[in-house]
C-alpha cells in the first residue's frame, strides 16, 4: 500500500503540516510507503535551518520521513514564487512540477491533503 500526502500549509502557523508529518511518519512505521508533495505554502516545510524554540521542529519530522523511505517533492513554481531555491531545501527534497504530483497521485492507493 502507498499513501500520497499533500501538504499545502506552512509550518508553525497552523498545525496542519504537523498533523500531515505525524500521519506520514506513522504510516511509514506501519509499513506503508509514502510520497509527500509540498504545495503552495507547504514548500516552507522543507526549508533548511528551521529551529523553533517553543514548538516541535517540523523539519526533523520531515527528515525522519525521508530517512524511512518517503519520497518528497516540492512544487517548483510555488518555491520560486516564495523566493525558495534548490539550495534552500534540505537533502532528500527536490523541486517538481504538477506532473510529479499527478504521478504521486496515480501511484498512491490513497491520497490525503492537509
Amino acid at each position: 500500500m502507498k499513501f500520497t500526502v499533500i501538504i499545502t500549509t506552512a509550518p508553525y502557523g497552523k498545525e496542519r503540516a504537523y498533523s500531515a508529518l505525524r500521519f506520514a511518519l506513522t504510516s511509514l512505521l506501519e509499513g506503508i510507503e509514502v510520497n509527500i508533495f509540498l504545495l503552495e505554502d507547504g514548500v516552507y516545510v522543507a526549508k533548511k535551518n528551521q529551529n523553533p524554540s517553543e514548538v516541535p521542529n517540523y523539519l526533523e519530522f520531515l527528515k525522519n520521513c525521508i530517512e524511512m523511505g518517503a519520497k518528497v517533492k516540492a512544487c517548483g513554481p510555488c518555491g520560486k514564487a516564495r523566493g525558495i531555491s534548490d539550495d534552500d531545501l534540505i537533502e532528500g527534497v527536490e523541486f517538481g512540477t504538477m506532473h510529479d504530483l499527478v504521478a504521486f497521485v496515480k501511484e498512491g492507493d490513497k491520497v490525503i491533503t492537509f
